[in-house]
């Protein structure tokens, strides 16, 4: 059967070639199985068809079976009642009954032993779609995670970047201007200040002299 010869065709390695070439391995591969499910599904119909045919001549040679035993009993009733046309009659049907038996089992021998090959054969076909459903699996974690990969990838070529570290550059010498700026405006609050204490300190010592001097001077003429 066709499709028997194509689902077998079918193998795992050009399955493995096509899913290199797509675009899309994650749709390819679904695609795979759908066409592959429906090979199983026709193939499953084949099958039921050989199985009706061979259980169809079982029946046929069983019942042909029956009819020679039961003619054969009846020549025998017939033959002890003496009766001889009834028993010749009886083997007359008996001896058909053995050639349509022949003939049946031929057949049903026959449409078996088809039947049990393409029964195996579906077997295998059942096999390689669960397989291939497995394989799917795999083959999304692997897809996915190179996708991830590569998002991952394509954000950070720009991470560290000579763009990235010029720009850090900048903002490390603005940084520094700034720091630079504050402590200049510290050392000049702090020469202000000093400067007026300096002053106020002049008109402290200033006080003391005066203060000294009078004390002097009320000593003078004792």
């Amino acid at each position: 059967m066709s499709l028997f010869k194509r689902f077998r065709d079918l193998t795992m390695s050009n399955i493995n070639a096509l899913i290199d070439k797509a675009e899309d391995p994650i749709k390819m591969t679904d695609q795979y199985i759908r066409d592959m499910q429906k090979d199983l599904e026709d193939a499953e119909k084949a099958v039921a068809a050989q199985i009706a045919i061979e259980k169809k001549f079982k029946a046929l040679y069983e019942e042909q079976e029956a009819l020679v035993k039961k003619r054969e009993e009846q020549a025998h009733t017939a033959a002890k009642a003496q009766n001889i046309d009834l028993a010749r009659r009886a083997l007359e049907e008996k001896k058909n009954a053995e050639a349509k038996l022949t003939e049946y089992k031929t057949s049903f021998d026959q449409n078996k032993a088809s039947a049990d090959n393409l029964r195996s054969k579906l077997e295998q076909m059942r096999k390689q779609l669960t397989e291939m459903k497995n394989k799917r699996e795999t083959l999304v974690a692997r897809y996915n995670a190179a996708k991830a990969q590569t998002e991952i990838n394509k954000a950070m070529s720009g991470f560290g970047s000579d763009t990235a570290a010029s720009g850090m550059k900048r903002m490390e010498e603005k940084m520094l201007q700034a720091e630079a700026h504050a402590e200049a405006s510290n050392e000049m609050n702090s020469k202000e200040k000093s400067l007026d204490e300096e002053f106020e300190n002049m008109g402290k010592d200033k006080e003391v002299e005066d203060e000294l001097a009078a004390l002097l001077k009320q000593y003078e003429n004792k």
